[in-house]
């Protein structure tokens, strides 16, 4: 009996944790940037003191889609996508450098580049600072040029270049403000990383994919419920069928 009530509360358990990666994922999905979380569940194989072998589902990680997303044309100048791979980096509450694929970026009131959640955009060195009622410009290469308001782009002066790395996906890991950051150090910057200016990157969540995955989880969610009640009634069952025998 109660290998079916452990089998059951198992795979309900992991059926948690896939619903709730999939309510997150849906929550951003108006989030530019973001990558997309998926729930990582294998069979783990064990067995019970009696000999009797047990294979259950198990969530092991969190994993994430690095697929891209759609590029969303703006026209507003401080709006960048990368195109292809790549992220940019910026600097995290923590202080720590992180990565993004969120480039819809902004001034501070003291003149930095900021992304729209104020976090630090950061250069090759260092945070970005515009001149006063300057105008930016960027080009395909993250380089940032400044130009005095109505003087047009022969006038632009090069501030900086944003920094634009490209690492191994595999060594990233998501923090909880939602940011990317190697396991150890911080990545350099790679030249080959192109942007594309006047544009932002949507989420890369699939919103009727992941509302069909919703009702997947919980009609399977229903039957390990129906599972664990006839664990119930079965055992119900048995202790009266003992009582008549006593």
């Amino acid at each position: 009996m109660d290998r079916l009530i452990y089998t059951a509360m198992v795979g309900t358990r992991a059926l948690v944790h896939r619903h709730e990666t999939i309510a997150q994922n849906l929550a951003n999905a108006s989030t530019n940037g973001y990558r997309a979380q998926t729930a990582l569940i294998h069979s783990a194989p064990g067995a019970s003191p009696d000999g009797a072998s047990r294979v259950a589902p198990v969530e092991t990680a969190t994993g994430t889609d690095f697929r891209p997303g759609p590029v969303l044309q703006t026209g507003n100048p401080l709006d960048v996508a990368i195109t292809g791979s790549g992220f940019f980096a910026v600097q995290g509450v923590d202080g720590t450098e992180a990565y993004t694929r969120d480039g819809q970026m902004e001034l501070s009131p003291e003149g930095n580049l900021v992304t729209k959640r104020g976090q630090t955009v950061l250069g090759e060195g260092g945070p970005i600072a515009i001149p006063p009622n300057h105008e930016v410009l960027v080009g395909r290469d993250g380089t940032i040029s400044a130009a005095p308001a109505g003087a047009g782009r022969q006038n632009a002066v090069n501030v900086g270049r944003l920094k634009l790395v490209n690492p191994d996906e595999q060594n990233l890991v998501r923090g909880s403000d939602g940011l990317f950051r190697l396991r150890n150090g911080e990545a350099s910057s790679d030249p080959n990383v192109v942007v594309a200016t006047g544009a932002v990157e949507a989420s890369n969540v699939n919103v009727i994919e992941a509302l069909v995955d919703m009702i997947e989880v919980a009609r399977s969610f229903e039957t390990q419920m129906k599972l664990l009640s006839n664990a119930e009634q079965n055992e119900r069952a048995a202790s009266q069928l003992l009582s008549f025998n006593a």
